[in-house]
Order: structure tokens, then C-alpha cells, then sequence
């Protein structure tokens, strides 16, 4: 029971975490000029620690949340990106976290962040009934790399201190990989 609590506790405040990061980037990203479409991707933090340190459903579960606060608060086609996105990214690190072999964070990150961008298109493709959105795709794969080296990045500088807050990173991982 108290297992249980502790994981809908850190659930809850991963999404609080995610959509707080979520306005700070928005607040930002005009400020540094980006292209329309790319984004820091701050918010993917929270949910590739969910992917990484706890069950899967907890990554699904914001991902669809984050989906849910964007369409509330930008509309029907924004949250559609965003589960988009959300989804592909979440299927291509699960994926590469469960081979043989271990990525580095910086392969997952970068491959979350490609990938995001690349379900991104598609939904937009979707919307727009025609393929003509892929032509940002080489714009968005570029930010990719470059975003998911920053989102990689932040995750390797804030794991010391969350074990520091005795959240046990290492016994996470253990723990995902025999379920």
C-alpha cells in the first residue's frame, strides 16, 4: 500500500513538474527566436524519467496528461500534436531502453526528441490531409538533435540529485527491467 501511494505521490507531482516546465519553455522559447514548431522539449524530462525510472504506464499516463493540458489550453489540433508526439517518442525509448545492449541517455534522448518531431509531422500531415508538412521535417530533425542533446543533458545533471533526495535511480532501472 504505502508502494503504491508513494508512486501516485511522485506521479502526481511529475505532471505538476511537467506542465510547470511546460509554461517556463513557452514563457522562453519566443526569446530565443526559434522556428515555429521547435521547442526545448523541457517538459520530455519528466516524462523520460517516468520512462526510465518507473513502469511505463506512469511515461503513458503523462504523456496523455501533457496531450490533455495542451489541447485545454491551446486547442484540438495542438493536443493532437502533442499525443502525437508524445506517444511515438515514448514507443521509440521503450523500445531502445529494453535492447540487449544499453543506450546511452544521449541515444535515447536524441531518439525520444526525433521521433517526437517526426509524430509530430505526421499528425500535422493528418490534420492538413497531405503529406506537405514533412517538407519541415529536415528543420525539425535538426532541432531534434540538438534539443534531445539538452534534454539528455539535463536528465545526466539532475539523477544526482534525485538520489540525493533518496528517489534510488539504479534500483528503479533494476526494478523496470525484471517486470
Amino acid at each position: 500500500m504505502q508502494k503504491k501511494t508513494r508512486e501516485v505521490a511522485l506521479s502526481g507531482m511529475l505532471f505538476a513538474l511537467a506542465i510547470a516546465l511546460s509554461i517556463v519553455e513557452s514563457t522562453i522559447t519566443p526569446m530565443l527566436g526559434l522556428m515555429p514548431g521547435i521547442k526545448i522539449g523541457l517538459a520530455n524530462i519528466v516524462v523520460m524519467y517516468a520512462a526510465f525510472f518507473m513502469r511505463a504506464r506512469q511515461a503513458l499516463l503523462l504523456v496523455i496528461l501533457k496531450a490533455f493540458f495542451v489541447l485545454v489550453t491551446r486547442g484540438a489540433v495542438a493536443g493532437f500534436l502533442s499525443l502525437d508526439g508524445g506517444l511515438l517518442s515514448l514507443a521509440v525509448m521503450e523500445l531502445l531502453f529494453h535492447l540487449p545492449w544499453k543506450p546511452t541517455w544521449f541515444i535515447l534522448s536524441v531518439s525520444g526528441a526525433l521521433a517526437h518531431n517526426l509524430g509530430q509531422l505526421l499528425g500535422a500531415s493528418v490534420v492538413l490531409g497531405t503529406g506537405l508538412a514533412l517538407v519541415y521535417a529536415p528543420i525539425l530533425m535538426v532541432s531534434g538533435l540538438a534539443m534531445g542533446t539538452v534534454t539528455a543533458a539535463s536528465l545526466s545533471a539532475l539523477l544526482p540529485a534525485l538520489g540525493r533526495l533518496n528517489i534510488s535511480c539504479e534500483q528503479s532501472v533494476k526494478n523496470k527491467n525484471n517486470s
